[in-house]
């Protein structure tokens, strides 16, 4: 039997227009342009617009990858959406994307793991293809976070932007695409990112409304520490079993979750900064969205090289972590 890898064609992002700066935050919050941009590397962040879901983001990111690819949503064989933020708890956002792309009623699922989400999704995506089950599929990542925000709390409300990212992943008997990689749950710790309320543990009712406990809480500290302890083991164990050093890396693409963490990554790691994707400063951190969105900006603007290879890295809810070799061969188009 033929071996199949994954290449990935085509790629795309979406972010509201609508731009909310870090002034923009003062007139609300006892905070400054100056506290957010030294703790966190953000100045400003997009947020949704009213006529927004999660699915209509997902959907606008999704047709860009699939004209990149020169692919029509109906050759699509599988849909992964990788997302903390559905439209509904029921029915799933891969539905709905995969009902406004295809009238074929081809697979679609949702794949929950917070910020680590698209990762875990491409992982997923790659063993299909091995598998030889599916040929064609997209892979999303998007995240409505501003409507689970308490933009009271300037500890979280701060941190997040809503944005969309998606890639197609195609077979091909040319070796490229995920080559290794490396994903855990440490769900001991759960906690420290969490929406205490709203779930079957704590249904939403008067009493949650009070506590503004359905919406989300994060213990900064704890989680700077974990992502900070686990960047480099995680990427050692992608790169192993990808029969690769950190020197053959061109570019690490890690979660854009905090500056100083991407900065003391890159410290534990060996590598310069100048070889991480860094766009933390302009969208905030869009979680499941930050590497797809990252990937295909810089894959639109020529600085990702076709025959590129990359270091993904994320870090997130549950807690969970992901790291991924990816070599980078996509079929390049003219549009």
């Amino acid at each position: 039997m033929t071996r199949l890898y994954g290449a990935i064609t085509g790629w795309g992002a979406y972010v509201p227009p609508h731009i909310v700066t870090n002034h923009d935050l003062e007139a609300t919050l006892d905070t400054s342009d100056e506290w957010i941009v030294q703790r966190t590397g953000i100045r400003q962040r997009h947020i949704a617009g009213a006529d927004e879901t999660t699915s209509t983001m997902a959907i606008k990111a999704s047709l860009a990858a699939l004209a990149q690819a020169n692919l029509p949503a109906t050759e699509l064989d599988l849909i992964l959406v990788a997302t903390s933020s559905p439209d509904y708890l029921t029915p799933p956002a891969s539905s709905l994307v995969q009902a406004a792309l295809t009238p074929h009623h081809i697979p679609a699922m949702t794949i929950v793991t917070g910020c680590t989400g698209f990762v875990y999704a491409l992982v997923t995506a790659y063993q299909f293809i091995q598998a030889g089950v599916y040929r064609n599929i997209l892979v999303v990542g998007v995240e409505l976070l501003s409507r689970f925000l308490d933009w009271r709390d300037r500890s979280t409300c701060v941190l997040f932007g809503d944005a969309a990212g998606a890639v197609v992943v195609q077979a091909t008997e040319q070796p490229c695409g995920l080559q290794g990689y490396d994903l855990g749950s440490d769900g001991a710790n759960c906690q420290h990112i969490i929406m205490p309320a709203g779930g079957s543990a704590r249904p939403f009712g008067p009493d949650v409304l009070d506590e503004r406990s359905h919406y989300i809480r994060m213990n900064g500290r704890e989680v700077f520490k974990f992502a900070t302890r686990i960047f480099a083991p995680a990427s050692e164990r992608a790169l192993r079993m990808a029969g690769k050093c950190i020197d053959d890396i061109d570019w690490v693409i890690p979660h854009q979750a905090n500056l100083r963490i991407i900065q003391a990554a890159a410290k534990d790691m060996g590598v310069p900064l100048e070889r991480f994707i860094v766009n933390i400063d302009r969208y905030a951190n869009t979680s499941a969205a930050s590497i797809p969105l990252a990937l295909a900006e810089n894959l639109a603007n020529g600085r990702i090289k076709p025959t590129d290879t990359l270091l993904l890295l994320s870090f997130g809810a549950g807690l969970t972590w992901a790291a991924a070799v990816v070599q980078m061969q996509p079929q390049l188009h003219s549009f």
